[in-house]
């Protein structure tokens, strides 16, 4: 079978079991695609964005402005949830809709999308603009088959945020070393505080099961350059350790009774409680508290009760694995400007360019020197550790099956309360291997 084959195939996949979020994408003619900021040169080009507060589309100004001309730049967003957007981008691209010049791509589905030829590669000229100054982590995301096939531009990642009274009447430091999901488990249960998580069943979940078992010394996929043929992992002392910390929070007093369901959002919003002590969560987050102390919702400050540390670990002494996550920016091989989208998509990933989205947007970035500079250390005194745990981060399988290993994880692992160290590894590894090997369909 055909890459292009194999990628149809898993579209058809991606449709039943995604829906109504499939139902979403075909309301285009409703409004789905915003544009914003319309150019007049005769090289326009169309940036497909995920959702934001505006930062991308004032970058695409700024950018267009620059080029005196050469090129202007408009955007069309996306759906808010990441498969609705892989659904609508694989939907034009499978068409070779050339209105798709350069698009936001969240990290696991660039090798899908390189793979079935709908990413034009950077040359070997190009791509040290791209990587140059970049953090490692994130350039392993944007490269398929040892070459660059998009621009690293966000570069995310999840911090353990905690409430400093509640850990300081607790007497455990989240800071010292080998900070262990055990012990912050055991300590929220003790003082009848929560841990909050994404243990909603959607990608969020499947990033927590693959930081855990990267952290526990494991792996979710082997040989993954065998495409179909890659060895699920799962199955294995780091997939059953991995399962015993989902096990022990969910059947715990520290696990939010709406673990089930759980987002980012809904992760915040338990931790904002009283009975709020932990959360694994990006650091969109700190913005966000703003939001929530402008609204009234928390105390003015509230803030100043909020501290941050590296991600825990699952075996003291092996340092924690960090969720990576972020947004590349990729250019579509149907492109009818592939030069100015390369100068366009230049513009974009510039240091300055990042320092502004990050100031703006509060979403980490990818080249590193944004990390020490005075204005984002100031609006984010977590700046150093993002860096490094983005540089110690965790990637999900690079691979263009990542949709198959996502939702079979999510299949076999939700609700938490039903993972069982034992059975979940062994059930969740031999459903994704035997999707790959078409004996089974999600």
């Amino acid at each position: 079978m055909t890459d292009g084959a194999d990628l149809a195939v898993e579209t058809r996949r991606s449709r039943r079991r995604r829906s109504r979020a499939a139902g979403t994408v075909l309301l285009i003619a409703a409004g789905l695609l915003t544009a914003c900021g319309k150019g007049t040169s005769a090289n326009a080009l169309t940036w497909y964005i995920n959702p934001d507060n505006g930062a991308q589309a004032h970058l695409a100004q700024k950018c267009s402005a620059a080029s005196n001309g050469r090129y202007s730049i408009s955007i069309s967003t996306l759906p808010t949830e990441a498969d609705a957007q892989r659904e609508q981008l694989v939907r034009r691209l499978a068409a070779k809709d050339a209105s798709i010049d350069i698009m936001s791509l969240d990290p696991p589905f660039t090798a899908e999308f390189a793979n079935a030829g709908y990413l034009r590669t950077f040359s070997a000229q190009e791509a040290p603009d791209f990587t140059n100054g970049v953090l490692p982590a994130p350039v392993k995301t944007a490269t398929w088959k040892g070459n660059l096939v998009a621009a690293p531009f966000w570069a995310n990642t999840q911090l353990l945020w905690y409430r400093k009274s509640a850990v300081a009447a607790m007497g455990v430091d989240p800071n010292s070393p080998n900070f262990t999901w055990d012990q912050m488990i055991d300590a929220a249960s003790k003082a009848k505080k929560t841990v909050e998580v994404q243990g909603n069943r959607y990608e969020g979940y499947a990033v927590l099961v693959n930081a855990l078992v990267l952290s526990a010394g494991g792996q979710v996929l082997e040989n993954n350059e065998r495409g179909r043929d890659a060895t699920v992992a799962l199955n294995s002392p780091a997939g059953q350790r991995a399962a015993a910390v989902i096990q022990k929070l969910a059947a715990s007093p520290a696990a939010d009774p709406a673990i089930d369901t759980s987002k980012e959002e809904q992760a915040r919003a338990g931790f904002q409680k009283d009975s709020g002590a932990f959360m694994v969560n990006w650091p969109y987050i700190w913005a966000a508290f703003d939001t929530a102390i402008k609204a009234g919702t928390v105390p003015a400050n509230f803030k100043d009760d909020v501290g941050w540390a590296r991600y825990p670990e699952v075996t003291p002494g092996q340092p924690s694995k960090p969720p990576l996550g972020g947004i590349n920016l990729a250019i579509s091989a149907f492109t009818k400007h592939p030069d100015f989208a390369v100068e366009a998509v230049r513009c974009l990933t510039s240091t300055d360019s990042q320092k502004a989205n990050m100031l703006e947007s509060g979403n980490p970035v990818a080249r590193a020197a944004v990390y020490d500079d005075p204005l984002i250390i100031a609006k984010f005194p977590m700046a150093a550790l993002i860096k490094q745990s983005i540089a110690d981060g965790g990637l999900r399988a690079v691979t263009p099956y990542y949709g198959d290993v996502s939702t079979g994880i999510q299949r076999t692992w939700h609700p938490p309360g039903s993972v069982n160290p034992q059975k979940t590894p062994q059930e969740s590894a031999k459903l994704i291997q035997d999707v790959f090997q078409n004996k089974r369909l999600l």
